[in-house]
């Protein structure tokens, strides 16, 4: 088993990848290394001709995930849109490592995101004592990408301000980055496209001007659309994290995660599940990201201080931390929560009780 803590997609599933290349008989475009149809396959999951079973990265609608490779395969961009916790970064890693074999080519961004972090940038001891060069020009993954013909991601489009955004417009349309300082320019290689991702609650932050929008073609990567997807979703990837960790702890059990699954969708929608009471909205999203990032907290807590069976006792208080973010508003959000819905509840005694002895 490998020491490193996370892998990247194209290390971790390498076999999967390497299954399909084989069994791949599409026609794939210039400098993909599966084709799109293979593509989808390895992101949603299928058995192969040989038998061999690909494992979903994605549980979702399969004509979203369609719509994103194609698009890949034209001249336009591809943005992930949607909410925080909803896989778009997840989505674009898996993405990149199908098409490219490289989802490593990525920029981060921030409000401190500059032009040279899109673009290139130079090694100024060299610019000093040399000039002006090649050798002092320092590569970008989006130049690198371009060169290679590779996938390059940009994570939080709408973190990074309006101006440095702009470095983009020429690069999508013209797919050249000049470079004025040596009076030349890089050309992009067929294969190149870049992938970005934004959540609409940065909306407004750095809206994308029109020139730019137009460079994208935008796919809205939503929530769950219903209790057993979105169980499955975090039962897997909770399953593939107490493998990384190697947890002393055995797996959860399917009503638990049914559990927090159910608490995080009836605060998420204001309603319970049955339809018969309606309840208050907290400040947060409460994704399936948080719902996974609950469930493995409680695996840890379970493992390391408890008999290494998950209990609600180990599940309060990462409930409580996911769902009160502002302590004020929040706080009185979840205690109705908790006494009007949880209480109730007899099988959710030991939640009720596990919460309540916080004193949250």
């Amino acid at each position: 088993m490998s020491t490193l803590l996370r892998q990247h997609a194209e290390q971790l599933f390498a076999h999967e990848l390497d299954e399909l290349r084989k069994a791949d008989t599409e026609k794939r475009p210039p400098n993909w290394s599966l084709s799109p149809q293979a593509v989808v396959t390895y992101i949603l999951g299928g058995k192969l001709k040989n038998g061999f079973e690909v494992t979903p990265k994605y549980i979702g609608n399969r004509r979203l995930i369609e719509i994103a490779v194609a698009t890949l395969t034209t001249d336009r961009a591809l943005l992930l849109y949607g909410l925080p916790g909803t896989a778009k970064s997840w989505v674009s890693e898996h993405l990149a490592a199908a098409i490219s074999g490289n989802s490593t080519l990525i920029v981060q961004g921030t409000a401190g995101t500059g032009e040279e972090a899109i673009r290139y940038g130079w090694n100024y001891a060299r610019l000093l004592a040399e000039g002006p060069s090649e050798k002092a020009l320092v590569e970008t993954p989006v130049m690198q990408a371009m060169r290679d013909g590779k996938i390059a991601r940009i994570e939080e489009l709408t973190r990074i301000g309006s101006d440095v955004q702009d470095t983009l417009i020429t690069i999508l349309s013209e797919k050249t980055m000049p470079i004025p300082e040596l009076n030349t320019e890089v050309q992009a290689v067929k294969g190149f496209n870049v992938i970005a991702t934004a959540n609409n609650r940065d909306k407004g932050v750095n809206e994308l001007s029109g020139a730019l929008k137009r460079r994208f073609n935008t796919v809205i990567l939503p929530l769950p659309d219903n209790m057993d997807e979105e169980i499955d979703i975090v039962r897997r990837r909770v399953q593939s994290f107490e493998k990384i960790m190697e947890l002393p702890a055995e797996p959860p059990a399917v009503a638990e995660i049914k559990r927090i699954v159910t608490i995080f969708r009836e605060l998420r929608s204001g309603v319970t599940l049955d339809g018969k009471t309606k309840i208050k909205v907290p400040s947060g999203t409460l994704s399936t990201a948080e719902a996974i990032s609950v469930v493995n907290s409680g695996m840890a807590m379970a493992a390391y201080f408890g008999d290494g069976s998950l209990t609600a006792a180990d599940l309060a208080a990462g409930i409580i931390g996911a769902v009160v973010k502002d302590p004020v508003q929040d706080k009185i959000v979840w205690q109705e929560y908790l006494e009007t819905v949880v209480k109730p509840r007899d099988e959710w005694r030991d939640i009720y009780r596990a919460c309540r002895d916080l004193g949250i």
